[in-house]
């Protein structure tokens, strides 16, 4: 059915496209035709950060920022779905245009801002869904606040979600937010990874369960501002690292009449980048730190390389752009027929 769809789509908007992805996912999940878009992947368990996953292929943060379609993007067979990013107040992103399709090139540049209804919106739309398997909510922190009082944002989403979600992500690494990758220096890392950590304690003592936090970077890093990021880890503990957000570079796209166009890049020309970031934390953090691997997967050899690389987990976003619900399935597979052989061998 995607492909019949997919023409269509690709002529409106990127944005009002993405608009409309979400409502037919609805509609179908609401008519019971879930089947006519995607095939549920037999299990594959895994485990990762304590948790119990169906399967390692689970949905990026960013498609779903208001954790409205739950249900229905469970339905299509995902291992976890992570909703968000979700700020305190609601806030509208940047003005529009600020998504664009790069077809040639299977990627897309978007510069959407946090856009969300505030996290009180997302947590009456989660507590309305039926979905009882892996939920993973993004925070993050509105824009007019400074990086001073990030802190403060952080944990007022902590908060606020920590009942509701299986796992949570402190996202510091969108390009979108205007200062936000400054958080990732190993000094302010510390201190907003520590001031998150005591919270943490708190409210598993208060909910009488355990929330495992993972954190976001960018692909956009040095090697130093690697070895940094992983010492500030290491000292203040965090439970998962999700490698990586979306690029800045330009670089793979030189010459696209879009590549002036401000904006994180996702799709095909961050996987090579995304995946020598994760390689790299997976070498810095050895198996002291589980790894969520996004970025560029476009088919099933991409997943399978981003484990080879050291992620417990994979996330897609761009690539259901370009290969639909399909996609979900052939990664689950190409990641089952790697155990299987690195099983035999």
């Amino acid at each position: 059915m995607y492909a019949l769809a997919r023409p269509l789509l690709f002529c409106l908007d990127a944005e009002r496209a993405h608009d409309l992805g979400l409502i037919g996912i609805e509609s179908a999940y609401r008519t019971g035709l879930n089947a006519l878009l995607a095939t549920r992947p037999a299990p594959l368990p895994t485990r990762a950060f304590g948790l119990e996953f169906a399967n390692p292929v689970g949905l990026a943060a960013g498609l779903d920022k208001n954790g409205a379609h739950v249900d229905a993007l469970a339905a299509l067979g995902f291992g976890f779905v992570e909703v968000g990013t979700v700020t305190p107040r609601p806030q509208p992103g940047n003005p529009k245009p600020r998504m664009f399709r790069l077809p040639e090139h299977q990627a897309v540049i978007n510069r959407m801002g946090f856009n969300n209804d505030g996290v009180d919106a997302l947590v009456r739309n989660v507590e309305r869904a039926r979905y009882d398997g892996v939920l993973g909510i993004n925070i993050g922190k509105n824009k007019d606040t400074p990086n001073a009082r990030a802190a403060d944002d952080y944990l007022a989403c902590l908060e606020r979600v920590y009942a509701r979600a299986s796992y949570v992500t402190v996202n510091i690494s969108s390009p979108n937010t205007q200062g936000l990758r400054d958080l990732q220096g190993e000094e302010a890392l510390k201190r907003l990874i520590g001031t998150l950590r005591d919270a943490q304690e708190r409210l598993t003592v208060q909910h009488g369960r355990y929330r495992p936090m993972l954190l976001k970077i960018a692909p956009d890093l040095t090697e130093a501002e690697q070895d940094g990021i992983a010492e500030a880890l290491l000292q203040v503990g965090v439970d998962g690292l999700i490698c990586t957000n979306t690029t800045i570079d330009r670089d793979a796209i030189a010459g696209h009449p879009l590549a002036q166009e401000g904006g994180g890049l996702s799709g095909r020309p961050v996987f090579a980048r995304s995946t020598a970031v994760l390689r790299g934390m997976a070498e810095r953090l050895g198996d002291r730190i589980p790894l969520v691997g996004v970025g560029g997967i476009l088919g099933g050899d991409d997943a399978a390389a981003k484990i080879r690389a050291g992620a417990a987990l994979v996330q897609c976003y761009t690539g259901l752009v370009f290969r639909g619900p399909e996609l979900i399935g052939e990664c689950v597979e190409a990641i089952r027929t790697l155990r299987t052989h690195a099983d035999a061998a």
